[in-house]
């Protein structure tokens, strides 16, 4: 593995969405959803698999927790760290109806889903993304650069300009943190 390469293909990424003014409106465009999902009392929950999974409870936590200022928590949280019920729907049902089955017992109109698939066609993602739309929360996708399953089903979708999962994975984080702290600014800018 030459270390620099990687660097340079992780830098290669970023640089195209530094250039391309497309990526800063779909993040401004999230950063809205979110804002005024919180001031209208909703909830926003992140599913990923793998590597995902690590973002959604990542950029949750960065969303409940804090990012930069000490102010009160906001309802997120990643769908996947209950693991007695990810177990149970995974073996009574199964794993392609874990999310979705959360998103219709706690999901409400004005709620927000955050499905991360480097892919955009991992299943039970795909899955509570649709069930989403059909309780009527707002959705949005993390992927990659190829056309998904996930993407008929996402109210806005960030695509990095990459095939390569790791490069894909660094560049959502990216994104997810720039995205947490213009919503914790536009909230609690007063503080």
């Amino acid at each position: 593995m030459d270390i620099k390469q990687a660097i340079r293909a992780s830098i290669d990424v970023k640089t195209k969405m530094l250039t391309d003014p497309s990526y800063a409106q779909c993040m401004e465009a999230i950063i809205e959803v979110l804002v005024t999902s919180f001031l209208a009392g909703g909830r926003v929950y992140f599913c990923g698999n793998g590597g995902s999974a690590a973002d959604a409870q990542h950029l949750a936590a960065e969303l409940s927790g804090r990012f930069y200022l000490d102010r009160k928590a906001l309802p997120a949280e990643a769908l996947h760290v209950n693991s007695s019920y990810m177990t149970a729907i995974s073996n009574d049902y199964s794993f392609e109806e874990a999310y979705a089955r959360w998103i219709e017992g706690i999901g409400r109109k004005g709620d927000v889903l955050i499905g991360i698939s480097t892919s955009g066609n991992s299943k039970n993602i795909v899955n509570a993304m649709e069930r989403a739309k059909l309780s009527g929360l707002e959705t949005i996708g993390f992927t990659g650069a190829k056309v998904g399953m996930i993407d008929t089903h996402c109210d806005i979708i960030l695509k990095v300009p990459s095939n390569d999962t790791p490069r894909i994975q660094e560049a959502h984080i990216l994104a997810g943190h720039i995205i947490c702290q213009s919503v914790e600014e536009k909230l609690f800018s007063g503080l």
